[in-house]
């Protein structure tokens, strides 16, 4: 499988925004906010509405088909990430996920034991955890290199003891963009005795992860930024989902995938879940000939779209890395982060995303909700950042014309 070229133009032919005439020339750099959405999810998001919107389960056969749609999301993206089917659930989203997490870990730990977050995260994997201190919960920070914004693995081995049940960090910051490397630091944590919990929000656009490999026993990404509709995605190992306290109905409780869903799902939404998994499988059947179960399959397919993004990355990096009144964030090296690339500059990022606006680029500027990453590199967060993030159906000529105008801009 290896030397296969992603075909951005077969790519592109499968999200509808790109032959919109209101959308057309203009280059979208705000992935990171959110994607545009594949057909196969608005097929099937169409087709529940019009043939399924009736309740789930029951034995008539709208009734099944919908519900057999739901299973069939939940236990496709489960194989393409290396897990059980059971230990895949959906939410509003992944703050609201987080949050009931945090709830269960509240009756869970006992005072005086300890978790440990970090200031690198979007405040979702974040301010949820900290607030456990209300419960006599210890809380430790893994602090952030205020120069680089990098996580030293060293420095979370100094906050590790037998105290620590729980180290909650990002796969890779949605300011900062460096990939944390999620294996090491989850064995570093399961030898001193903790659960480790990852926020994937900002990594899973860029190629669904195996996560049975990483070894988490949470991990947490949002559908709506990889290709799919508003919903929360989390993935709960067995061996935790069973430890922790139940969330969900009394009578929900023998359910894994359902214990950490308090209120019901929305039917159509999960169903229409399917289609990134009809979306990914596209990609694979057009690239490779070689057959392959649906976790080698998404690897493949993870692992083409990086190779893609990365060699667009690094032009866009070298760029901006040496200009006066610019600091990028995080690594200048395309290998090493996601293509989110958060620029603090001499004035507020918002202002020069508008700027940019005028020429066709859509960016995002402001805080992002990593307040916290900011402030610890320097960063007022009132100015906040210019963010430019793309994903893997970026044409190079959208990276060309977003040079060129950042060359005025800037």
């Amino acid at each position: 499988m290896a030397g296969a070229v992603l075909d951005v133009d077969f790519v592109r032919a499968q999200f509808p925004a790109f032959a919109e005439p209101a959308l057309a020339g203009q280059g979208f750099f705000e992935n990171a906010g959110g994607s545009y959405t594949c057909q196969p999810v608005i097929d099937r998001l169409t087709r529940f509405y019009h043939q399924r919107k009736v309740q789930p389960y029951a034995p008539y056969a709208a009734s099944q088909l919908g519900g057999a749609e739901m299973d069939e999301a939940r236990s496709r993206l489960a194989a393409i990430m290396g897990v059980n089917s059971d230990e895949l659930s959906f939410g509003p989203s992944t703050t609201q996920n987080t949050y009931v997490l945090a709830q269960a870990f509240r009756k869970f730990l006992s005072p005086g034991e300890a978790i440990i977050v970090t200031n690198q995260d979007h405040e979702a994997n974040s301010g949820p955890w900290r607030r456990l201190t209300e419960d006599g919960i210890e809380v430790r920070e893994w602090a952030i290199n205020p120069q680089t914004g990098r996580l030293d693995p060293k420095a979370l081995a100094r906050l590790l003891d037998e105290k620590v049940r729980l180290v909650c960090f990002p796969h890779c910051s949605n300011v900062v963009g460096e990939i944390n490397p999620v294996a090491d630091i989850t064995a570093m944590a399961h030898a001193a005795g903790a659960f480790v919990c990852v926020d994937g929000v900002s990594y899973a656009p860029h190629g669904l992860p195996d996560v049975g490999d990483l070894g988490a026993d949470i991990y947490l990404f949002s559908a709506y930024k990889t290709y799919g509709p508003h919903q929360g995605i989390m993935v709960i190992r067995q061996g935790l989902g069973e430890l922790l306290p139940n969330q969900g109905h009394y009578f929900n409780a023998e359910s894994l995938y359902k214990r950490f869903t308090p209120a019901g799902p929305d039917h159509a939404q999960v169903a229409a879940s399917a289609g990134m998994a009809d979306y990914l499988d596209a990609l694979y059947a057009h690239h490779f000939d070689a057959a392959a179960d649906a976790k080698g399959r998404g690897q493949a397919v993870h692992d083409l779209m990086r190779a893609h993004e990365v060699t667009l990355l690094q032009p866009l990096l070298d760029a901006v890395k040496g200009r006066n009144a610019v600091r990028l964030l995080g690594p200048d090296r395309a290998e090493a982060r996601a293509p989110t690339v958060a620029l603090a500059l001499n004035r507020p990022g918002e202002e020069v995303a508008a700027d940019l606006a005028a020429h066709g680029i859509m960016a995002g500027g402001g805080d992002f909700y990593a307040l916290r990453a900011l402030d610890a590199m320097g960063v007022a967060p009132d100015r906040g950042v210019l963010r430019l993030s793309f994903v893997h159906y970026t044409t190079r000529e959208e990276i060309d014309h977003l040079l060129n105008v950042l060359e005025d801009v800037l």
